[in-house]
């Protein structure tokens, strides 16, 4: 089979830039690089072909051979790559070796995910639910939470090595993390086996957390829930989860605030509703009651002709507003309490009132005295 043009297999124009040339063989090698595209035979065609098409336009001299005479220009005894191995003889464009790496990392992340040369891996962050009282969040409160997770060696103090000895950098990576691995056609960056990606070595291991840095154990952390949480609020502890590897930063905790429902009190944000029960006198003539607040009771003013269902708001006597110097209100949902049953005295009373008010028929069952008394 005919070789295809260079410039076809980059996707470039003959008069491209040097600029160019690199960045569209980067394209290329990172789209079909054999470990993104396994077992993919036409993949890994593409990528060689890729690789050989940049070993030529990348090399001033081996460039203006192809320009001039084609894929005879280049080919053996002709100034072209020796051996048939596409990487060799790279002149005027940047290495292989350099571009590979750019590649490497940007393909497959090189560097987000592995260890810190030189450190460890940070911790990992801790998730807890903390049930709190609604009486709590008026005042807020101050926790202790038993957290189990990997702390920092106290023995080592979380660097993993046996007291008065240290870390070496690692001979075999140069303190790097990764080594350059070449396999055939391939050139591979992988991570040191030596150092396990850490850059360093620990000669002298610590006895008690075998050179991890970290031990399995309960930690107490104090935690202050504000004033004004609500269910569902999340809390952020910097520094309060697992403990990193080899002296690496720690996660952080993360506490769940749980407010369960409150038997008196319905919540909407900040404000709180209950309900409070009046007399049908009082409801008609107006009075005062006590009510109770989630602090202390508060007297109520009820106005004359209050109709069952109203609602009634006492200002400032609510929830705090989360970290905010404001503060929710009460309301009170009135009911009016129907006496089930009366006395000959009460319902006569009763009848001489609706007498004056113009009710007629009370007592039957369409009348006012039934529909509203039950009997």
């Amino acid at each position: 089979m005919a070789k295809r043009d260079y410039y076809d297999v980059l996707g470039l124009k003959k008069g491209a830039s040097p600029e160019e040339v690199k960045a569209a063989y980067r394209r290329e090698a990172i789209k079909h690089h054999p470990d993104k595209n396994p077992g993919n035979k036409q993949a890994e065609e593409r990528f060689k072909e890729a690789n050989e098409a940049y070993s030529v336009l990348s090399d001033g001299n081996k460039r203006g051979a192809y320009d001039q005479y084609g894929h005879a220009g280049v080919e053996q005894g002709a100034g072209g790559p020796r051996g048939g191995n596409p990487f060799e003889g790279f002149g005027g464009g940047a290495g292989f070796g350099d571009i590979f790496g750019d590649i490497f990392e940007e393909a497959f992340g090189a560097g987000g995910g592995r260890r810190r040369a030189g450190g460890g891996q940070a911790g990992r962050d801790l998730r807890v639910d903390k049930e709190v009282a609604l009486k709590d969040v008026v005042t807020g409160i101050d926790i202790t939470l038993d957290v189990p997770n990997q702390s920092a060696c106290d023995v080592c103090h979380g660097s993993g090595a046996k007291p008065g000895t240290g870390q070496k950098k690692c001979t075999d990576c140069n303190g790097r993390g990764q080594v350059r691995v070449t396999q055939g056609f391939f050139t591979m960056a992988q991570t040191c086996p030596r150092c396990r990606g850490y850059g360093e070595v620990i000669e002298n291991p610590c006895v008690k957390c075998h050179g991890t840095g970290r031990t399995q154990q309960n930690r107490q952390v104090k935690v202050r829930i504000p004033p004004g949480v609500e269910n569902g609020t999340t809390l952020r502890v910097s520094g309060a989860g697992e403990a990193g590897e080899r002296g690496a930063p720690a996660g952080d905790l993360y506490v769940v605030v749980r407010v369960p429902d409150d038997a008196r009190f319905e919540r909407d944000g900040a404000n709180l509703i209950t309900t409070a029960t009046i007399s049908f006198p009082m409801a008609a003539l107006g009075g005062e009651i006590s009510v109770e607040s989630i602090e202390a009771p508060v007297t109520l003013k009820i106005p004359a002709g209050t109709q069952p269902g109203v609602l009634f708001r006492v200002s400032g006597h609510g929830l705090p507003q989360l970290r905010a110097r404001s503060r929710g209100d009460l309301f009170v949902r009135v009911q009016v309490a129907v006496p089930k049953k009366l006395s000959k005295e009460e319902k006569k009373l009763i009848e001489d009132l609706a007498a004056k008010l113009g009710e007629k028929d009370l007592g039957k069952d369409d009348g006012v005295f039934k529909r509203v008394f039950g009997s």
